[in-house]
């Protein structure tokens, strides 16, 4: 615990979005002693001196090493990137559940802004956004040229004005057009409801700071609200980004027995290397708040769970799904999840900005790394689509440039638990991508198709298999 503390707050979540919702960490001083290339820093005052004395205008000393800067980040995998301090900003802002923006989580690919999520209940959502649109034009601003820092900034502004985004999508044959009016996102992390007596449906979008504690509220009140025994309980972590790392421990621990293991973490670093177990400690930040967990029903621990994932499931939902499925306290149905597996530190600099940086790899309690492979469910329930092309054209971690290798498959040693401490952390999630326009492209195409199916609705396929898979389990119970 004294290592958390010292570390502060690691997650393991979203990408750089433009809701930039990301988190911080103070990192311990490390005493390193690195042997500098000498060779390559001459090699880089070189170029550095080129491109000021030759380039065709002027260029400011900031903007160069900034660029610098970013591109090395940028470079080593998918997920390590350079926040400015507005970035940095927006990051602490968004674990909170709350800043200013269009609510959709972002990347870059071939010089294009890649929607990674949409954020539900946000002005993107409700437009009707998709994972893997990729945007091309920002008002009348082609993205193309512009850092994805300054694409952000773009969609950032004041509450109630607007922005109108063009949008090339996947087995669409021209451009589409969203207009969206920005607005302070106020994300609900926690959603549930009765959906019959006896059985119960949460939805959790992401993880943030109180995520654990907002469960913890939604399970007693379904209690309240139920007037019988809980026969069983799906836990819908669909689309499900990540967050921080404590609140996916918090969820697990919600539903597996005291001291049992959720995740471990192996990096180079010893403050890397860390056993995040179902206690206190690891999912409570803060030493005014108390376990959040303690009072719940003890039956919560042996109540029938089938957790929905799909291609959309990364990071701290991966934790809690392979948590789950290796205690075999759940029966994970939906599809092969996103394959984040790597865990990213926010490391503050001392001019206000800070890097993301991939520190790393976690395993699931039997040891298994989900990096660019992902949770397998224990039932595959394909996603009813209207567009069948939008479930193939899922991105998942394995199809990103420079993403990491797994252990498993890779030629290393075998990862070895660690023996103990523990922390917080962060990821990302990526994207995918939609075809150029057609030169033949019908001109009376839709503007911009429907939105997504409500979760946990009567047309929800995947909601309504895990809902007859409960029943099915009572019934033999019974028996």
């Amino acid at each position: 615990m004294r290592k958390l503390k010292k570390i502060g707050l690691i997650v393991a979540g979203p990408l750089l979005g433009v809701m930039l919702s990301l988190s911080y960490s103070a990192i311990a001083d490390k005493e390193t002693k690195p042997q500098l290339p000498l060779d390559d820093l001459r090699t880089f005052a070189e170029v550095f001196g080129k491109i000021k004395s030759d380039y065709v205008e002027p260029v400011e000393d900031k903007k160069l090493l900034t660029e610098a800067i970013n591109g090395m980040l940028s470079g080593l995998d998918p997920h390590s990137a350079y926040l400015d301090a507005d970035a940095f900003k927006d990051l602490q802002a968004g674990t909170q559940g709350e800043f200013g923006g269009l609510g959709i989580e972002v990347g870059m690919e071939d010089g294009f802004v890649k929607v990674v999520a949409p954020i539900e209940d946000t002005p993107a959502y409700k437009a009707g956004l998709k994972s893997g649109d990729l945007i091309m034009k920002l008002d009348d601003t082609p993205v193309k040229g512009l850092s994805l820092t300054d694409a952000v900034k773009r969609m950032r502004g004041k509450p109630d004005t607007k922005i109108t985004l063009t949008v090339l999508r996947k087995g669409e044959t021209k451009p589409l057009t969203f207009v969206l009016t920005r607005a302070i996102i106020k994300t609900q992390s926690v959603k549930f409801k009765l959906t019959e007596p006896g059985y119960a449906y949460i939805r959790v979008t992401q993880f943030q700071d109180h995520t654990g504690e907002d469960l913890a509220k939604a399970l007693k009140t379904l209690r309240e609200e139920n007037k019988e025994t809980f026969k069983g309980l799906i836990l819908d972590l669909r689309n499900n980004p990540g967050g921080l790392l404590n609140a996916g421990v918090g969820v697990s621990a919600a539903f597996l027995p005291k001291g049992e293991l959720v995740v471990y973490t192996e990096g180079r670093g010893e403050e890397a290397k860390m056993r995040l177990t179902a206690n206190p400690e690891n999912y409570v930040r803060g030493g005014a708040r108390a376990d959040y967990l303690r009072d719940l029903p003890a039956d919560l621990k042996t109540l029938p769970i089938v957790v929905l994932v799909n291609g959309g499931s990364a990071s701290a939902s991966e934790i809690v799904a392979g948590a789950l499925q290796d205690h075999k306290r759940a029966i994970i149905m939906g599809t092969q999840t996103f394959g984040k597996g790597s865990v990213q530190t926010i490391l503050p600099m001392n001019n206000g900005s800070a890097i993301k940086l991939t520190t790393a790899r976690y395993f699931t309690p039997k040891g298994r790394s989900i990096q660019a492979k992902g949770i397998v469910p224990d039932i595959i329930v394909e996603e009813a689509t209207v567009n069948s092309q939008e479930h193939a054209a899922m991105l998942r971690e394995a199809d990103l440039t420079r993403h990491l290798s797994n252990p498993a498959e890779a030629e290393e040693a075998p990862v070895v638990q660690p023996p103990a401490p523990e922390q917080e952390k962060k990821d990302d999630k990526p994207e995918e991508a939609p075809a150029a326009p057609d030169s033949n492209e019908q001109k009376d195409k839709p503007a911009a198709p429907s939105g997504p199916i409500e979760p946990g609705s009567k047309i929800d396929y995947q909601f309504n298999q895990a809902l007859n898979l409960l029943k099915g389990i009572q019934i033999l119970q019974r028996k």
